[in-house]
């Protein structure tokens, strides 16, 4: 196990005095992770189990590592290396930059960007390997004359819309290209590519018809290899499944579809150190708002974690916590730096300041709390804020030491 730290200066106040300095106030070079108030475990060990797991549903298909968002909040670099040490050869991210950092970490691998090809970003994507996907007719148009003016075939995939009405080729222009193939020329076309709206419903109807959809849509463009699905449409059967399957939230321990018996290993245990005890002898309310009465006796804890972590404020008065196997409900607002729980219920000798408590992973299921206020697992993932320690478990060691 590896804590990936951040160095910062902290200097005692005597220092800025014009008296003598003493020893005990120099200043020191320590981890801000030493001070963190709260603690990101992440297992990238369980990482690649996620992306086992989910390639031996689709035995007949590739299976490809979405890791946009910098790896849905996990940390891009040490994600990319568990999963590449897994088998993972195909990488989709979503913008550029992200490419980049992937292809400094990784050189042999496949490499394609979702939000298609920008404007200038053309020198971007060749000098760095990159592969675009391509979203509407301009952006083949500028790819292809690209690759004409180098005399070189650059490879490319091409998205579809069959139904999501977010990015990708809609049917006219489809039926266009069809009727003139030559737009590809020049053009090492290795993807066709569409994105499920709905597969997280296994019954909902618009499944089928974009199956459909690209179905037919394949049958009249060039051939190359398929992609329909995402996470929660690999469950959908083999039929959706193509060429290549693209997880993304499940690999790292969500379960966006909860019809399926299929488990995801908990890759984020997110912990908040205790800061303070309240006892509560007397009727008193908690927080911003003053939404949450005790009228006691009551033990109040409160963690420094808040919205600006990560943690959402629409999770006030709905959450739940646990120390140990103890379930200790959020009470009162969740403001910027700070969330309170009621321990109550917990014996003293555990809830005491230093002590955690768990606020995703480790008892507290990452969909459920999410549900809970109102949003979903994608957004708690990429929201983690960058003011936890990371502790990265298993996984493949950098000469940098962050995981």
């Amino acid at each position: 196990m590896t804590v990936s730290t951040t160095p910062a200066t902290f200097t005692d106040d005597s220092a800025m005095s014009d008296a003598p300095t003493a020893p005990d106030a120099t200043p020191v070079a320590a981890p801000a992770s030493a001070f963190a108030a709260a603690r990101l475990l992440i297992d990238l060990d369980a990482l690649a189990a996620n992306w086992r797991t989910i390639d031996s549903l689709a035995p007949q298909a590739e299976t490809a590592g979405v890791v946009k968002a910098d790896a849905y909040g996990i940390g891009l670099e040490p994600a990319v290396r568990a999963l590449h040490a897994a088998g993972c050869r195909t990488f989709f991210c979503a913008t550029i930059d992200e490419g980049i950092r992937l292809r400094l970490t990784l050189p042999d691998v496949r490499i394609l960007v979702l939000n298609g090809l920008l404007p200038g970003s053309e020198t971007a994507f060749t000098a760095h390997g990159l592969i675009p996907v391509l979203n509407d007719l301009a952006d083949i148009a500028r790819w292809r004359d690209w690759a004409r003016a180098r005399d070189r075939l650059l490879p490319c995939a091409v998205q579809l819309d069959t139904g999501m009405t977010r990015l990708g080729l809609k049917g006219p222009d489809t039926e266009r290209l069809a009727a003139e193939p030559e737009r590809l020329h020049g053009l090492d076309l290795q993807l066709w590519i569409t994105h499920p709206a709905c597969a997280d419903v296994p019954t909902h109807p618009l499944n089928r018809t974009q199956l459909d959809r690209f179905r037919d849509r394949l049958a009249i463009l060039p051939s190359a290899p398929a992609s329909f699905c995402n996470s929660p449409a690999v469950h959908l059967g083999p039929e959706w499944h193509f060429d290549l399957i693209r997880p993304g939230v499940a690999l790292y321990g969500a379960n966006p579809t909860p019809a399926t018996s299929i488990r995801m290993q908990e890759v984020v245990h997110l912990k908040a150190k205790i800061l303070q005890i309240h006892r509560v002898d007397t009727p008193r309310t908690v927080g911003y708002g003053a939404t949450h009465p005790v009228d006691g006796p009551a033990r109040i804890a409160t963690v420094g974690v808040g919205y600006g972590d990560g943690y959402p404020r629409s999770l006030s008065g709905r959450a739940e916590g646990r120390i140990g196997d103890h379930v200790v409900p959020l009470v009162g607002r969740v403001s910027m730096d700070l969330t309170t729980f009621d321990v109550s219920a917990v014996p003293e000798v555990l809830a005491q300041p230093g002590a955690e408590i768990s606020l995703i992973g480790g008892g507290v299921d990452i969909d459920q709390l999410a549900h809970a206020g109102g949003t979903i697992a994608y957004e708690l993932l990429t929201g983690l804020g960058r003011r936890y320690s990371r502790v990265y478990a298993g996984g493949v060691s950098d000469p940098a030491g962050t995981a």
